[in-house]
């Protein structure tokens, strides 16, 4: 397992992180402690989840895991989020200082621990002004309720926005950014990815296997069936599955994945996450896993090394489409001078 620092902290986590949306969801107790043993054991030290999981059900279960197993307490590092609903009232939901401060008492009782590694707004609050947020964010370092702090879902000027504002108030800044980033979506590449690099802020990529499609479930112009979550729940989008399967680059890019995995010996899953593990400014990829399974194959990603030529051939088979100013023309004004070894 490969070790990188978490943005420009000095905490470091493993490649891969474990996302636990499942957990209470789609995996019994059970069979999440199973997951998170095998996560462990195979060096992964990074596990994420939010306390709208399972409407919290899934931070509970890290709790307990946690408190049969003191020995891991600490060896992992633990993430969790705030800002959506987990009430009814008026003020159960955002980045206000009276929301986030019960939220983050609530995940602390939750997962059973005093301090919680790395603390994330979920997504941005257009209501609450981002001071609020901020100084709530400084107050909870200073208390020791959190260790650091980043968002999930901000667009690259609302990150810049909070970065240069806790600057300007000499308060700890963001170290991560938590976007939907995957070979199907890299849209982030305009303006999301060099503010983070701008920044130093680590980015902790969601979803990087487009919901299944880069790892070989679905099959072209085959709705899907059976053991997917569509399969099981065609109601979770497939309008989405429908538009996916219709645009002729989605299949081009599981192509190219399905023919390296094979030159590899290894699954279509394993070679998306390794090519997304070296795209820059990433600190660790989060895998979404519901059985033991699919953990052992998603790990076993931190072995694959692809050699240049193909992480350029998926490159370009994945660029994304920018041909609308201004991102059209600056795109090709950067790729020229790439090329050209100007700046």
């Amino acid at each position: 397992m490969q070790y990188r620092t978490l943005g420009t902290s000095g905490a470091v986590v493993s490649a891969y992180a474990l996302g636990t949306m499942t957990f209470g969801a789609e995996a019994t107790e059970e069979e999440s402690h199973a997951i998170l043993d095998g996560y462990v054991a195979a060096g992964g030290n990074f596990i994420d989840t939010a306390d709208v999981y399972s409407s919290g059900a899934s931070e509970e279960i890290i709790g307990r895991w946690l408190a049969a197993r003191p020995e891991a307490g600490g060896r992992v590092l633990l993430a969790t989020k705030g800002r959506f609903p987990m009430g009814a009232a008026p003020n159960d939901v955002g980045n206000s200082r009276r929301h986030l401060n019960r939220a983050l008492d609530d995940s602390l009782r939750r997962l059973g621990v005093e301090q919680i590694d790395l603390y994330q707004l979920h997504a941005w609050d257009p209501v609450t002004p981002l001071e609020e947020s901020l100084g709530f964010l400084q107050d909870a370092v200073a208390a020791g309720k959190i260790a650091y702090y980043g968002f999930s879902n901000f667009l690259g000027w609302q990150l810049t926005k909070a970065v240069h504002v806790a600057r300007a108030r000499g308060w700890n800044g963001p170290v991560t950014l938590q976007p939907q980033y995957s070979l199907l979506v890299r849209e982030i590449e305009s303006e999301i990815v060099p503010a983070a690099l701008d920044a130093g802020i680590g980015l902790l990529p969601w979803s990087p296997l487009g919901g299944g499609w880069l790892s070989g479930k679905y099959k072209r112009n085959q709705p899907p069936a059976g053991a997917t979550r569509l399969g099981e729940n065609p109601e979770r989008g497939m309008e989405a599955w429908e538009a996916r399967n219709a645009d002729p680059r989605t299949w081009d890019i599981v192509d190219a994945v399905h023919e390296i995995a094979r030159h590899h010996e290894a699954s279509a899953a394993q070679v998306a996450l390794a090519w997304l593990a070296e795209q820059p400014a990433v600190s660790s990829v989060i895998l979404g896993v519901r059985s033991t399974g699919q953990l052992a194959d998603n790990m076993a990603a931190a072995e694959l090394q692809l050699t240049e030529g193909e992480l350029i051939r998926l490159d370009e088979v994945s660029r994304p489409r920018v041909g609308v100013y201004p991102y059209g023309p600056l795109a090709r004004e950067q790729r020229s001078r790439k090329l050209s070894g100007g700046r």
